[in-house]
């Protein structure tokens, strides 16, 4: 029988979010019906709302970050069944295409599928998620703004029984891209100076991987001072409140050797802050911009003669070019040994019902982190 649920909904851009009732299909072929116990509230559903992110449907079930309990599964699902408990994967892995067998799961063809309105495990036109008649996209296959959720199996990650379900959820996206940024795709080094720009939920994790990696210095950036506090009592060694602030003080910092990274991490990213934060690397140092920015702004301003002057480069990151199914239970595992910090990340934990005030504590500087408990 369908399952009726209680979830968070968006009907347009630049609205507030709405407690709406949506009825769930019963899970097919390779699919599996989760409880979820906590959400991420995580920046990009706010790019959502505010438009920067344009999804190609609405009603829209927003989050992408959780972790929660199995409690059915459909035929020919192997790797979880009911009782297990799981984390979320915004980015899916099927383990047989292309990327997913040389390595490169966070980048998985069926993270072409992930603003489908239909399951990825379905043909188009089968309503699997509906409020009435109205069919209800999920933000990225998962939308873990909602009690229950009916997802693909390729989109969770089995996790062990004695996991807290709040760590695991933030593990499932922005701790695992912010470490990831550090640890993967800047490959920060022993001995290495690291600029994380941006001390928000992703960018506090750039401070953790970078501190992680045996990084000299971690320079966290950032104009709200909480925020900047943060920082250093996960691992960074100097905070500015700017670019400017930083860009006086690093070369004597350093010696005149700037950073062999940066990492771009502010709650937007705009065309304009790839030069300053470029400025801010040595010769041969690598920017990762790991931010999201609006889908149609393509103007950047850069030096292209001191980029390849100075043998610079720049790149991007989704999931902080990391594999999912490897990733989730390292960092997990790491925290139970007290290697990473991830309790002292959530600041405020909200109820279904708060999630507008969850989103307007992050506006206004106050939430490294906030999670929805269900």
């Amino acid at each position: 029988m369908p399952t009726k649920t209680n979830a968070a909904v968006l009907w347009g851009p630049n609205q507030d979010w709405k407690v709406e009732e949506i009825t769930l299909d019963d899970p097919g072929p390779g699919e599996i019906r989760v409880r979820t116990a906590v959400a991420g509230m995580c920046h990009s559903d706010e790019h959502v709302v505010q438009g920067d992110m344009m999804v190609p449907h609405f009603p829209f079930v927003g989050g992408h970050e959780g972790a929660g309990e199995v409690v059915e599964v459909g035929p020919g699902v192997t790797s979880v069944r009911p009782g297990d408990h799981v984390a979320m994967s915004f980015i899916p892995s099927c383990g047989r295409c292309r990327y997913c067998s040389t390595g490169r799961q966070n980048l998985c063809d069926e993270g072409a599928k992930l603003f489908d309105t239909h399951m990825m495990t379905r043909g188009m036109g089968d309503q699997s998620h509906t409020i009435g008649d109205a069919d209800v996209a999920r933000f990225a296959q998962l939308g873990t703004f909602s009690e229950e959720l009916l997802l693909s199996e390729n989109s969770v990650v089995r996790i062990e029984p004695d996991l807290p379900f709040d760590v695991a959820a933030l593990v499932s996206c922005g701790v695992a891209t912010g470490w990831g940024s550090a640890v993967h795709r800047a490959n920060v080094q022993p001995g290495d100076n690291v600029a994380v720009i941006g001390i928000g939920g992703v960018g506090i994790n750039a401070v953790q991987g970078a501190r992680m990696a045996g990084a000299k210095r971690v320079i966290a950036i950032d104009p709200v001072e909480f925020k900047r506090e943060k920082a250093m009592e996960l691992g960074a060694t100097h905070t500015y409140s700017s670019i400017e602030e930083a860009l006086l003080a690093v070369p004597d910092l350093t010696w005149g050797d700037m950073c062999d990274s940066v990492i771009l991490v502010p709650g937007v990213v705009k065309g304009d802050m790839i030069e300053p934060a470029l400025n801010l690397a040595a010769k041969g140092g690598t920017l990762v911009v790991t931010a999201i920015g609006n889908m149609f702004e393509s103007d950047v301003t850069m030096n292209l003669f001191m980029l390849s002057m100075m043998n610079k480069e720049v790149k991007g990151t989704v999931f902080g070019s990391g594999n999912p199914r490897a990733d989730i239970p390292a960092l997990l595992a790491m925290y139970r040994e007290g290697q990473l910090k991830l309790d002292e990340l959530i600041t405020n934990r909200y109820t279904l019902s708060q999630v507008n005030q969850g989103y307007q504590d992050m506006r206004d500087g106050v939430n490294i982190r906030g999670v929805i408990e269900f």
